[in-house]
């Protein structure tokens, strides 16, 4: 194919290389943005606009995905009764689960972060959002097709999500209901779709409290070979 040929299905991409300096600052100025990320589960009721939402999914959905499937649907939730329907439906889940289910391993790692059964958060920010693993799509009319890579596909989109959240100025918390069923069959999602994580968004809270925690160094989360 000579210079100039283009290929059907395909695009140049659109790149602009930037000098040394230029890269390492961006790298910089963005790890040290990303480093004063908290998870917090003190919210404010202040209102959040939709666009703010709406701008955070797109990002997500800038996510590479198994052959360009998309496989994710965020709902999105700020109607004040659905949002105490979801959190009364968690809490009875949460509540069995803290007493009944959870391993003494798990419940090891949990203690110190102050977590329990009762979900505030879910009622006190402005939104929901939850995010659904499509694992089957539509091929046809009727014919439904695996997805592929749709756990790791979810997982790349929902960090982009928490990433974007808080370029904003926002603040998310992921939270994973255990069982999670509940949330398809009050949202009317379909069969394929499962719910994978619940976050709220919102400003924090006037008292907003973190874990006093510290990220592992460097060293504790890579090797490199060179």
């Amino acid at each position: 194919m000579g210079e100039g040929d283009e290929e059907p299905g395909f695009i140049q991409l659109e790149f602009e290389e930037l000098s040394a300096d230029e890269m390492l600052s961006r790298a910089r100025d963005f790890y040290e943005q990303m480093d004063t990320r908290r998870t917090t589960r003190h919210f404010s009721d202040q209102e959040v606009p939709r666009e703010l939402i709406e701008l955070a999914v797109k990002t997500a959905s800038t996510a590479p995905s198994g052959a360009h499937l998309q496989p994710w649907t965020f709902v999105a939730i700020s109607n004040p009764g659905l949002k105490r329907r979801i959190r009364d439906a968690a809490e009875a889940e949460e509540k069995k689960f803290y007493e009944e289910r959870m391993p003494e391993a798990w419940q090891e790692v949990l203690t110190p972060l102050g977590t329990d059964y009762v979900k505030d958060h879910i009622t006190d920010a402005p939104w929901i959002v939850v995010l659904f693993r499509q694992s089957q799509r539509m091929r046809g009319e009727d014919d439904m097709s695996p997805t592929y890579y749709s756990q790791e596909s979810c997982g790349i989109a929902a960090g982009l999500f928490i990433a974007a959240v808080h370029n904003m100025g926002l603040t998310t918390l992921t939270h994973t209901p255990s069982p999670m069923g509940f949330l398809r069959d009050i949202l009317g999602r379909p069969f394929h779709e499962h719910a994978m994580l619940l976050m709220p968004v919102g400003y924090p809270g006037e008292d907003a409290k973190v874990p006093d925690l510290k990220r592992k160094d460097l060293d504790e989360v890579s090797e490199f070979f060179e």
